[in-house]
């Protein structure tokens, strides 16, 4: 068999090592010529990953029996298109890919549906009678972009005018949300929907970077700070989710808003959490999502039993930098083997251009800390951030240390 896999970051190198452990070839498209995943593929095209007729073209010509990527919303919207387009299997048809890649259709659904969320507007102008309706401070999205790209928070009209303007940039089609803010921690929902039931895989609290209009996360932290009741409600609503956009087998992603009463939708994904999250879902409760989207797309079931996690505290820290030209990683190594530093990953190639921080696609690496009590985590992540370096092409450290504080 043969597999064409679409993004070649961090969990597609999971994902290619993973088909080649099933005896099959895989073909990796990127628009980036140093790709992560690169030399982990057997056969490499750089091409623009959005073009649908250049994807269309590679699997015509390569004569591949599925295309495939995880964990990427935008990602999976072209796999199921040109899936459909070509006959081949996907474990979620186009309509559904678009109702749950788009924000302006997913909202709807949202309200058709009763699911908890933020009142919006969808717009391709700004239409101050339609926003006029809503309540300040907003959050201005564009509705098919991704990793917080375009994302804004505005205080005022003049903001609201300057974000919109940026959203409908970013924005493919040029649409943009327009939804008033709810206040509360952002938690990160990982699910997994078997025979139409949604269970839930991991929760965790998605903690972002202060920053007064950007939503940047740097952190993903296991278990969640949140009531038992609360747990129930993210239970209940994520079964409706599921109902509403008639998912029956599939990977699922839910971001919300828990004000410590309740619980708001800010959007989800049929998907596993990007960058690093499969490794947390793993060691969080022992289930590969991974495994299981190639399991879905080659005809096999999943079934989920879900384990023990294996710490008491288990956090994926990201990194970001000043802006350089991205060298090296320095001192991770050597606090893995001490056991202070339970993993660690460069999500970006060497000799990539830094431009800062914008966004969460501007985290160049990442760590897994995990421990079995909050003083325990703190030692070591203190310890962590005092003694690791991300150096540039002049071996200065250009690493944010001040983006990365303890555990609270």
């Amino acid at each position: 068999m043969k597999a064409l896999v679409l993004a070649g970051g961090l969990p597609q190198i999971e994902l290619i090592n993973q088909l080649k452990e099933r005896n099959i070839t895989t073909v990796l498209c990127d628009g980036n010529a140093n790709a992560l995943a690169r030399p982990y593929a057997d056969i490499f095209y750089q091409i623009a990953i959005f073009d649908v007729e250049a994807v269309k073209e590679v699997a015509v010509k390569e004569q591949v029996d599925f295309l495939i990527t995880v964990c990427a919303d935008q990602v999976l919207l072209i796999v199921a298109q040109v899936s459909e387009m070509l006959g081949l299997p996907c474990y979620i048809d186009y309509r559904t890919a678009q109702l749950v890649s788009d924000k302006k259709h997913m909202k709807r659904v949202f309200w058709e549906n009763s699911i908890p969320t933020s009142r919006y507007v969808e717009i391709d102008h700004l239409d101050w009678d339609q926003i006029n309706t809503l309540k300040y401070p907003m959050v201005v999205k564009p509705v098919d972009a991704y990793s917080s790209r375009g994302v804004r928070k505005a205080l005022n009209k003049e903001e609201l005018e300057l974000y919109f303007n940026e959203a409908a940039q970013i924005s493919r089609t040029g649409g943009v949300i327009v939804e008033e803010f709810v206040s509360g921690a952002e938690i990160s929902v990982d699910v997994y929907v078997e025979d139409g039931q949604a269970k839930i895989l991991c929760v965790s609290n998605s903690e972002k970077i202060s920053d007064a209009d950007r939503f940047i996360i740097f952190r993903g932290r296991y278990p969640v700070a949140a009531s038992q009741e609360i747990l129930d409600k993210i239970q209940r609503v994520a079964q409706q989710i599921a109902d509403a956009f008639g998912l029956k087998n599939s990977p699922m992603l839910i971001q919300m808003i828990n004000d410590g009463k309740n619980v708001s939708v800010l959007e989800f994904c049929a998907r596993t959490g990007g960058n690093m999250k499969y490794l947390l879902i793993r060691r969080t409760c022992g289930f590969d999502v991974v495994k299981a989207v190639i399991d879905l797309t080659v005809g096999e079931k999943p079934h989920v039993e879900l384990k023990a996690p294996e710490a008491k505290y288990i956090v994926n820290d990201f990194i970001y930098c000043h802006p350089g030209v991205f060298d090296r990683l320095e001192g991770f190594e050597e606090l893995k083997a001490e056991g202070v530093l339970t993993d660690y990953y460069a999500l970006r190639p060497r000799g990539m251009q830094i431009k800062g921080v914008s966004s969460s696609s501007d985290r160049i690496a990442g760590m897994t800390i995990t421990a079995n009590s909050l003083e325990e985590f703190n030692r070591k992540h203190r310890h962590i951030v005092d003694s690791v370096r991300i150096l540039n092409e002049q071996g200065e450290d250009m690493m944010r240390h001040d983006l990365l504080p303890d555990l609270l």
